[in-house]
């Protein structure tokens, strides 16, 4: 039996999604990796400075993260169908604890930056294969669904451990603090390594030994010639929000203490609520999409994407920035949708490559845009924050323009 046909089987509500094997391997994966990261992820600017980084490193720090993020995404693609899903997730999860543990050891802010691409394997190469597990056990009709399990289920952690992180900084320090997150990292991470182990029972990766030979062969320009057009729409309007989100993304912390005020803790229990906000609209949104389709809920998102920035400078304190957080929660309402136009837009041979030439393409495209950012901050720290309203707006208005809804 073919794992579509099983997912078929089990129909489309949001109960019979999580219940597939496939779809339970890859969320119980996702919450232990997200909880490992959201830890410590949202504090490494303060922890550079703490290591004695400047503001402009810290941008910088943004940039090569985005430019990492891309190059890591299609050989995360290519590994996941050449050796399979679970194969690829394991080694991103391994290699992704290795980087961990160079940040808990790390001397030097400078560290920070060549120990990146480890840390970033899960949350870069091993996006083309969560995306490719999510697609090859559920049909059509049926992965927006699983996209908002999978998105819910990450949520979860993200509510809780930057809380819990802003508290171990508030009594240890930031350095302190921030490696103890780093050490409950790589315990995390160990047991999402075991729980991998379980992708091989789900019969999700086509046999390598089976695959069509020619098909490995293919090259990158082979999988970018081959994209639709509506998904090279989609990937433009992608990139003006995304530089819109990488602008001001790093600087959000800095923001929110050095200028507003605000304590770690609080700062962590901003994001708690930011994540609350996006799953209370994650299931209302999947259900509306099957009634008005797609395009509506991508166009929410991107232009919550574009008010997050102007909501937290016309924030004054706690209060505010409280509502320019729920706005923040709002950028997911619509991003199961375009995560399962993706996925239905592309080759079923040739998914995870090009999911990851997808993401590749974007990061790439986005990453002059943290240290641009720090240069802004330089001058105001509003200005990047205003910058990055207008690109999310611009974003939003070429989606609506160029990409019709049957297309999505």
């Amino acid at each position: 039996m073919s794992i579509a046909v099983d997912g078929q089987s089990r129909g489309g509500s949001p109960r019979a999604v999580a219940l597939e094997p496939a779809i339970v391997v890859a969320a119980a994966v996702t919450f232990l990796m997200t909880g490992a990261e959201e830890l410590w992820k949202r504090f490494v600017p303060r922890y550079m400075e703490a290591l004695g980084a400047p503001v402009l490193a810290v941008g910088a720090y943004g940039t090569v993260r985005d430019l990492v993020d891309a190059l890591l995404q299609y050989p995360g693609g290519w590994v996941t169908d050449r050796f399979g899903r679970r194969a690829a997730l394991r080694s991103f999860i391994l290699l992704a604890a290795v980087g961990y543990a160079a940040y808990l050891w790390a001397p030097s802010w400078q560290l920070t930056f060549v120990a990146l691409p480890l840390v970033m394997c899960w949350a870069s190469a091993a996006s083309p294969t969560v995306f490719a597990i999510i697609g090859d056990a559920l049909p059509s009709a049926h992965r927006t669904i699983g996209f908002t399990v999978q998105s819910m289920v990450r949520r979860i952690p993200i509510a809780i451990a930057p809380a819990l992180g802003g508290l171990l900084i508030a009594s240890r320090g930031v350095r302190g603090g921030v490696r103890v997150g780093l050490g409950l990292a790589i315990a995390g991470a160990a047991v999402a390594f075991a729980v991998a182990g379980a992708i091989g029972q789900t019969r999700l990766a086509p046999n390598v030994s089976q695959t069509d030979r020619r098909d490995r062969s293919i090259s990158i320009g082979d999988v970018w010639a081959h994209m639709p057009a509506p998904l090279r729409r989609l990937l433009a309007s992608d990139v003006l929000v995304r530089t819109c989100e990488s602008l001001v993304d790093v600087f959000i912390v800095l923001y929110a203490t050095r200028v507003i005020g605000i304590t770690a803790p609080q700062f962590g229990a901003l994001v708690s609520i930011q994540m609350v906000a996006s799953m209370v609209v994650y299931v209302p949104a999947a259900a509306l999409a099957r009634r008005i389709g797609r395009k509506p809920l991508v166009i929410a998102t991107f232009v919550a994407f574009a008010l997050f920035p102007l909501a937290v400078i016309a924030a004054s304190g706690f209060a505010g920035l409280m509502a320019a957080f729920v706005v923040g929660g709002l950028r997911e309402t619509g991003e199961p949708a375009r995560k399962a136009v993706i996925v239905d837009l592309a080759d079923p041979t040739r998914r995870g490559r090009t999911t990851g030439l997808y993401y590749l393409m974007r990061s790439l495209a986005i990453t002059p845009a943290a240290l641009i950012g720090g240069a802004l901050w330089n001058v105001r720290p509003e200005l990047p924050f205003v910058v990055a309203g207008v690109f999310g707006l611009l974003g939003a208005l070429v989606f609506a323009l160029t990409v019709p809804a049957s297309d999505v």
